[in-house]
């Protein structure tokens, strides 16, 4: 799991810096009227929605609008009607990137994304490109503090997978379709857990120590993240901590 890990790393990086963002509440709000119309406006019988509601409430999006996202998604009241798309890419150094967003005009997005990625040194590519080296799992984000022999028991007792410790923190890895699932099981036993979703990881990964090259590649990754109709980004890249560290200075 040694890809996952250092992926996840970034991702918790990231993470931190993408709850302060203004647009954060928009791309919540899409991920909850996407989930509403894919499976139902309950989220007691739809794990997604429920994920995607629990996320929201976490930075104080109003309950008004988490409402009124439901009812968009499930045609109760008119709004943009949005779409799920999935862009490929090659990022600086050639490293592999996946784009999920959600738009309700892909002859928008589609361009923009494309700007995006030729301006920070990378290019869209064709579908299958690069998705072949990455795999959708489902991941628990336990906070720390807990003891991880035990925490392992729980996890594998609850139908998971794997467990990787971060450091601060532990990620759970488990079947996308049991993620929720477990994650309740967890909580349960009283386990913090801090975020529970599927997401694309890496199979392998490329190393990239050299600072400069780095940062061109976290300039693009946050780009990308900052844009108001991508929900997530992954990329097979590894970087180590200390580097990624010392971008922050």
């Amino acid at each position: 799991m040694s890809g996952h890990s250092k992926w996840a790393n970034i991702k918790h990086r990231k993470a931190a810096q993408d709850s302060k963002r203004g647009a954060l509440f928009q791309k919540l709000v899409k991920a909850i009227i996407i989930a509403a119309k894919e499976g139902g406006g309950d989220p007691g019988a739809n794990m997604r929605l429920k994920a995607a509601i629990e996320r929201a409430k976490a930075v104080s999006v109003p309950t008004e609008n988490i409402e009124r996202a439901i009812k968009r998604g499930t045609g109760e009241i008119e709004g943009a009607i949005y779409e799920e798309v999935l862009y490929e890419a090659y990022g600086p150094g050639g490293i592999a990137v996946i784009i999920e967003a959600t738009t309700d005009n892909k002859n928008r997005t589609t361009p923009e994304i494309r700007a995006l990625l030729t301006r920070n040194g990378g290019s869209l590519g064709e579908a299958g490109c690069v998705s072949w080296n990455f795999s959708r799992r489902g991941v628990i984000t336990i906070e720390g503090g807990v003891d991880e022999d035990e925490l392992l028991l729980a996890v594998l007792d609850a139908g998971g997978e794997d467990l990787a410790n971060e450091g601060d923190t532990f990620s759970v890895y488990t079947d996308p379709s049991a993620v929720h699932i477990v994650a309740e099981a967890l909580k349960k036993q009283g386990y913090p857990v801090a975020n529970a979703e599927s997401q694309l990881l890496p199979k392998t990964t490329v190393s990239v120590s050299e600072k400069n090259m780095a940062a061109k590649i976290m300039k693009l990754l946050d780009a990308l993240e900052e844009h108001d109709d991508v929900q997530n980004v992954a990329c097979n890249v590894d970087i180590p901590d200390d580097v990624l560290e010392s971008l922050d200075e």
